[in-house]
């Protein structure tokens, strides 16, 4: 698992999203990205790193930003999630991983003893030009937002 390095281009890539309509990096020039992986729609922590994201999407707009979630599901489960928690933002279905795989957050997992390859949670800051400005390896999943800003903040 080889992540990108941050001050360069951030891998393009192009995917699914709940509504079936294709969703692309580049459709986002000119906006800040917050690109989340997380590992599967409707368990405890996504459902509350989605949420905290949804309730703070509106100071995430403020600030230029444009959010896009990732992770192995298929667009029927994320459209289910999608409408049962409200959510504004598009989630992508990468269910070859392939997107993951770019992003080096595919790999080998440990849970409860049992070993399995699965995504690792991960969040992407890009900037307006597309390039990987910050990685936010061990995102707070009730405090994500807040996370992202300060994160970006920094950056200033």
């Amino acid at each position: 698992m080889t992540k990108p390095t941050i001050g360069k281009k951030a891998p393009t890539f192009s995917g699914t999203d709940q509504n079936n309509e294709t969703v692309a990096l580049s459709d986002f020039k000119g906006k800040k990205v917050v690109l989340y992986f997380y590992p599967k729609d409707n368990t405890p922590g996504c459902t509350a790193q989605a949420c905290n994201l949804r309730d703070n999407y509106t100071a995430l707009l403020k600030k230029g930003f444009a959010v896009i979630g990732i992770s192995p599901d298929d667009s029927k489960s994320h459209k289910k999630f999608e409408t049962k928690f409200n959510l504004p933002f598009p989630l992508i279905a990468d269910t070859d991983h392939s997107i993951a795989e770019k992003y080096g957050v595919w790999g080998l997992k440990k849970f409860m003893g049992r070993e399995f390859l699965g995504i690792h949670r991960t969040t992407f800051l890009i900037d307006e030009e597309g390039v990987l400005v910050q990685i936010i390896d061990k995102p707070d999943t009730k405090n994500h937002a807040e996370q992202v800003l300060a994160a970006w903040n920094a950056l200033q």
